[in-house]
């Protein structure tokens, strides 16, 4: 649950930070929530298979794999739907990725608890 409550608080502190960029608010909230939105389904979703799976690792990196995924594709949409809108897609960028490097370290950090713990 510690890993699930840092990772809500990260997303809720980046994209605060988001909404202070200035005139370039806009795309870097939506660089924010992309990388929070989708780290919040991750963490959640790999507890939920590591409750629920006899090899609990197993089933949470495969939900770290398809989350994986899913950002690589919602990264290219949000990033397209950022250039059409005429923001500022460097903002998008580094508001999706700084975030995305905490995020899939609080993922790491979950997934090597299972490890230690077994469940």
């Amino acid at each position: 649950m510690k890993f699930q409550l840092a990772t809500a608080a990260a997303a809720l502190a980046f994209a605060a930070l988001a909404l202070a960029a200035g005139t370039h608010r806009l795309a870097a909230l939506v660089g924010a929530l992309v990388a929070g939105s989708t780290a919040l389904a991750s963490i959640l979703f790999m507890g939920r298979a590591a409750s629920r799976s006899r090899k609990p690792m197993q089933g949470a990196l495969l939900v770290f794999a398809i989350v994986f995924l899913a950002r690589i594709v919602l990264v290219g949409a949000a990033a397209a739907l950022v250039a059409k809108a005429g923001w500022n897609v460097f903002a998008f960028v580094i508001a999706f990725f700084v975030p995305y490097f905490v995020f899939t370290a609080l993922e790491g950090a979950y997934l090597h608890s299972l490890r230690r713990t077994g469940t």
